[in-house]
């Protein structure tokens, strides 16, 4: 019993001694780990409270699918403290030595709890609850889900001996893919903050064809932000269905190494985008806010906000910042023909040069991709090079047919409609070929 105890309040001394890494212990799982060696080293004479604490870290474990190593690594690799944010500025020489002194001694004591194991957490249960059996033990690590990229650090950590000695690895796998909520590739403002997203849409950029030169054009002026240069503030405007937004979006897995990050941002917040911007200044990783099908009402407070981000104000723009919008409309602010200035003694004065204002809006966009409606060989082109993707064996004969079949029955020729009749068609193939080899009961 004494060395459990010894145990227990080592475990707890090196999560107490915690200088900038406090907080990789302060969600559900750390929390219900601390509490579960409090209550074992203080369990009262039955025990229930060690079985009730054990089962509440035993649950946590499993809501998120992970096992306690495979937890403590991944809230290191994104924590949020002094020494991420600012060896991300700097080199890891030219921060204070007591700052990379705390961080080396906060890695050795996470170690230290890195190191107890579900098996030696569910035999302290056992003894201090006096049960017969111990608890089952949470040690289940599904495959991993990160992308490639960031597998070989985690690799490290689980075989180093000394985690000190991976502070330099850590300082690239910072600048690399960010901290904190900039470990997320793609996020979104919801109700004045910013969340990430876990699992942005897989769309590819191969996967949209038929607008190749709007593709190459947009590829072109994202590398010039990804190298560091002035870029473009981007309109992609066009006819509903030609995979503007996807191909904004495909841009997340093009450029999944290169320090990229979308922000997702809804019409109606669009008076917060100052905001966003100056929160985004000074990160050293690149942006890009993506408004879906942009447009204005008469007077509308999100009309100057996007305004003053386009043509900026006395504050100087910050170079790791875009926004690339979508619209169905090329003037953006909806115009109605009692719009249009009369002679009349209660009108504007110059009431033209406002109208003009209204209408140019979209011309403050540095470039503006347009989305002509798709034509049948384009559209059947689409259809094919998908059909391809998914593996689908059809004549082309015989592909087409169907194709210009479901176009005239549903939305239209369009990249949405092509995709929309691809998946319809893949799922119907699947299912007939199961139902095929599905013996007949006697």
């Amino acid at each position: 019993m004494k060395d459990l105890l010894a145990s227990l309040q080592f475990l707890q001394r090196q999560a107490s001694s915690l200088l900038l890494y406090q907080s990789v212990l302060t969600g559900e799982v750390g929390c219900a780990f601390l509490n579960l060696l409090q209550t074992l080293r203080h369990s009262d004479a039955e025990g229930l409270g060690c079985l009730q604490a054990y089962g509440s870290y035993f649950k946590a474990l499993a809501a998120r699918n992970q096992s306690w190593q495979d937890y403590l690594i991944t809230q290191i690799l994104s924590d949020d403290n002094p020494f991420t944010s600012q060896v991300q500025q700097k080199d890891l020489a030219k921060l204070p030595p007591a700052l990379v002194a705390a961080a080396q001694q906060d890695l050795q004591a996470l170690q230290s709890l890195y190191k107890c194991s579900g098996d030696s957490l569910s035999q302290w249960v056992q003894t201090a609850a006096e049960v017969p059996v111990a608890p089952v033990v949470w040690n289940y690590d599904p495959p991993s889900v990160v992308d490639a990229s960031r597998t070989p650090l985690r690799a490290r950590l689980q075989q180093m001996e000394n985690w000190a000695d991976a502070l330099k690895d850590l300082a690239v796998y910072y600048r690399e893919f960010g901290i904190g909520l900039f470990a997320y590739r793609a996020l979104r403002w919801q109700s004045g903050q910013l969340v990430g997203i876990p699992h942005p849409d897989p769309v590819q950029l191969v996967q949209l064809i038929g607008y190749e030169s709007q593709r190459d054009a947009l590829l072109k002026n994202t590398e010039f932000l990804l190298a560091g240069y002035p870029a473009l503030h981007v309109l992609l405007y066009g006819s509903r269905g030609s995979g503007k937004s996807s191909l904004v979006k495909g841009l997340l897995h093009e450029y999944s190494d290169r320090n990229l990050r979308l922000i997702e941002v809804a019409k109606s917040d669009l008076k917060d985008l100052p905001a966003i911007v100056e929160q985004l200044r000074g990160v050293p990783l690149k942006f890009i806010i993506f408004v879906d099908d942009l447009s204005f009402e008469e007077d509308d407070d999100a009309f100057k906000a996007l305004k003053v981000v386009l043509e900026g104000n006395l504050t100087a723009r910050p170079q790791n910042v875009v926004v690339y919008a979508t619209s169905n409309r090329r003037h953006l602010i909806r115009e109605f023909f009692g719009d249009r200035p009369r002679p009349s003694a209660n009108e504007e004065v110059h009431a033209w040069d406002t109208m003009q204002e209204k209408l140019s809006f979209s011309d403050r966009f540095g470039l503006t991709l347009t989305f002509e409606p798709a034509d049948q060989p384009t559209y059947l082109k689409i259809v094919s090079q998908l059909a391809k993707i998914a593996g689908i064996s059809l004549s082309q004969e015989d592909l087409e047919y169907r194709a210009l079949q479901w176009a005239t029955r549903h939305n239209g020729r369009s990249g949405r409609t092509a995709r929309q009749f691809v998946d319809f068609l893949q799922a119907d193939m699947a299912l007939s070929s199961q139902t095929a080899t599905i013996p007949v009961s006697e």
